[in-house]
């Protein structure tokens, strides 16, 4: 992971393993507060951790492949992408109660003001998944 900086992009590249989640967190939640965003970050970083596991899960398909994360900040607006080399889009699934696993693209539906995917990148390979939240006002 990289050093904070005053720039409004960042992009990491995480290695695809569950282990690496909770500094993507924490990643996350840090630049939140740098940019003053601390008002949306609970929702943003649960937002991009569970779109992170969705990647580990369903994208990766061995120890070297890595997610890429992109935070974007303007107009305090806050684009988070995900970008992974499957091709395969993600689908919103309906479960049941007891199910222990299933619900993260609807939490992300329900956290974000939008999600969505994308191609990837020209000369790349796979997609990437994003969401993006504008920042409240403190109350």
């Amino acid at each position: 992971m990289i050093s904070l900086q005053r720039s409004r992009l960042v992009r990491l590249a995480v290695p695809a393993r569950p282990s690496c989640a909770a500094g993507v967190r924490r990643t996350v939640a840090a630049y939140l507060a740098r940019w003053d965003l601390s008002s949306i970050a609970d929702d943003a970083v649960l937002a991009t951790d569970e779109l992170f596991a969705n990647a580990v899960r369903h994208a990766s398909a061995g120890p070297a492949d890595t997610i890429a994360v992109t935070l974007e900040c303007a107009d305090r607006v806050l684009r988070v992408t995900l970008a992974d080399s499957s091709p395969a889009r993600p689908r919103p699934r309906t479960v049941d109660g007891t199910a222990e696993s299933g619900r993260g693209l609807a939490i992300v539906a329900a956290l974000a003001d939008d999600w969505g995917t994308d191609p990837p990148d020209p000369d790349d390979v796979g997609k990437r998944v994003w969401f993006s939240l504008a920042a409240r006002e403190p109350t």
